[in-house]
């Protein structure tokens, strides 16, 4: 999508006479930079690793936020019960006993999307606690998250993005099909300190 309207132009310091290309292109290269395909809201798909001893994941793209109709940002989730060792059972005898009678250990179940505590603005998820001890190994996610409307500090970076262009000789966007990976060349250039950090809180990043 475009993250500056023509009736914005001027009000973020471009020409009212500036072309779509420039704008799309702009575009283009926020979500390049952001490492996702739009600030939109959109569905994403996670499979993340829970590390051992703790019962909290976080995701990758941010603010999470409903999807229609939804009443939840999370839609689907399913968890994969960890192979505990020595030592990490809540309940250490009868988890163990019940736990591998049935095989649970690094099987996987669907997960009620509301029992999940969740923070929008971190992405944090909250798992909730087996009755009998067992800790989850990994877990598959399905979420809606981005933006539903776009913040002065996006418009601000279009436009300067924008800018950065239009001083570069060797860029040319006048085409009305513009290429992904032409646009990368530059991104040193276009992506200015300015621009990274009006971007930053948007940038996705994999949390370890």
């Amino acid at each position: 999508m475009n993250y500056l309207s023509a009736a914005e132009y001027q009000t973020y310091g471009l020409e009212a006479t500036t072309g779509a290309s420039w704008i799309r292109a702009a575009s283009m290269v926020i979500d390049g930079h952001c490492r996702r395909s739009t600030l939109a809201v959109a569905q994403y798909s996670e499979r993340l690793r829970v590390a051992p001893g703790r019962n909290t994941v976080r995701l990758a793209y941010l603010p999470l936020a409903m999807g229609a109709p939804g009443t939840s940002p999370l839609i689907t989730l399913r968890g994969r019960y960890a192979i505990p060792r020595r030592g990490e059972w809540v309940y250490e005898d009868i988890g163990t006993d019940v736990s591998l009678a049935f095989g649970l250990p690094g099987t996987w179940i669907d997960m009620d999307p509301s029992g999940v505590d969740y923070c929008a603005d971190t992405g944090e998820l909250n798992l909730p606690i087996n009755a009998l001890g067992l800790s989850y190994g990994e877990l598959e996610v399905v979420y809606t998250a981005g933006l539903d409307v776009i913040p002065d500090a996006v418009k601000v970076a279009c436009a300067q993005i924008v800018k950065n262009m239009q001083a570069t000789p060797a860029l040319n966007v006048r085409a009305s099909n513009l290429q992904p990976m032409h646009l990368e060349y530059f991104s040193d250039s276009l992506v200015d300190q300015n621009v990274r950090a009006l971007l930053a809180p948007y940038v996705a990043q994999k949390v370890g």
